[in-house]
């Protein structure tokens, strides 16, 4: 019995060292304080309004140019309503220039001819007065036919007056609220306009920036829904860096300290300045492991680059010196 106890009491004590090493071993020579990874912050891009996929410009890992398109959902309609939109402004625009210069000089032609046909009847009619006026002081005719002369008069000099007042006011401009009014339909026909255009520029989006196509997630003829990215980019620089500091040095984490950091594959020592600490503990997370720890309970903390490095990719593995 006692034979089987001492091998397995060394194979405990073996298995029990090995496990607690950490505490006792010393951190192996060069070994950096802690161990993080890189995170892409990639950019979604999508489109504001539902559509059928047409075209994706841009593969996934292919690199982009700011201003480049990326893809392309149907416009049919948002094309009929930009045409709609620009036929609106042309009919709002007529009919307030049509305010602004008055009837058309074939219009006022005809009121001209109107007058100059009052003007020959009163002619005739004025006639008519004198020889009424003659038979009625020779006695021949009755004092009623020479009022009814006079009366003749009087009907083509009002109408004459009246004419040649409609030819002035056809010359005119409509009135000031008028105008006014024809303007406020031709400015909110523009705006509408406008915003038909951007309407359909929506469905043909451009890169903001220069990057790398990070993922593509629909296929040419899905549907695509409102506010649903369609791909996601990453710029060299989009990229942050999150490790886990013990609660030891915690104090030392803060925003804006720098730190100094290694990457499989980098070229020496980069910095980078931490630009948020979580404010709650947990516990080391699985994938990370580091024969120098100290602690099990640690802080996720993030940092930015310092300069931008495209080697710096997502998922990459990071060793970052102990702060001071």
């Amino acid at each position: 019995m006692r034979r089987v106890l001492i091998p397995a009491l060394v194979v405990a004590l073996a298995g029990t060292a090995f496990l607690l090493r950490d505490r006792w071993l010393p951190a192996p020579q060069g070994r950096l304080g802690y161990l993080g990874y890189v995170e892409g912050e990639t950019r979604l891009i999508g489109v504001p309004q539902a559509g059928r996929l047409v075209s994706v410009s841009a593969a996934k890992g292919a690199k982009v140019g700011k201003g480049a398109v990326l893809f392309s959902l149907d416009a049919a309609q948002a094309n009929a309503e930009v045409e709609r939109a620009a036929a609106a402004v042309a009919a709002a625009g007529a009919a307030r220039d049509n305010l602004l210069t008055g009837k058309r000089e074939e219009e006022i032609a005809v009121i001209r001819a109107q007058v100059a046909q009052a003007e020959a009847n009163l002619g005739l009619a004025r006639k008519e007065l004198q020889r009424a006026a003659a038979l009625a002081r020779s006695g021949t005719a009755a004092q009623s036919r020479l009022d009814q002369a006079q009366q003749q008069v009087n009907l083509y000099e009002q109408r004459i007056a009246e004419l040649e007042a409609a030819e002035k006011v056809a010359a005119l401009p409509a009135r000031a609220p008028e105008i006014e009014a024809a303007a406020s339909r031709l400015a909110e026909a523009q705006a509408q306009l406008v915003e038909a255009k951007a309407r359909l520029a929506d469905l043909s989006p451009v890169s903001p920036i220069d990057a790398t196509v990070d993922d593509v997630f629909f296929e040419p003829g899905e549907w695509v829904g409102a506010g649903q990215p369609v791909l996601s980019l990453l710029a060299p620089g989009d990229v942050t860096l999150r490790f886990f500091v013990p609660e030891a040095t915690l104090a030392k984490a803060v925003p804006g300290a720098t730190l100094r950091f290694r990457c499989d594959g980098c070229d020496g020592v980069k910095s980078a300045t931490i630009t948020s600490v979580a404010s709650e503990p947990e516990y080391t997370p699985p994938v990370i492991y580091s024969e120098s720890a100290r602690s099990k309970l640690v802080f996720r903390a993030e940092a930015r680059p310092d300069a931008p490095d495209a080697r710096l990719r997502p998922g990459l593995p990071i060793e970052v010196e102990p702060l001071r």
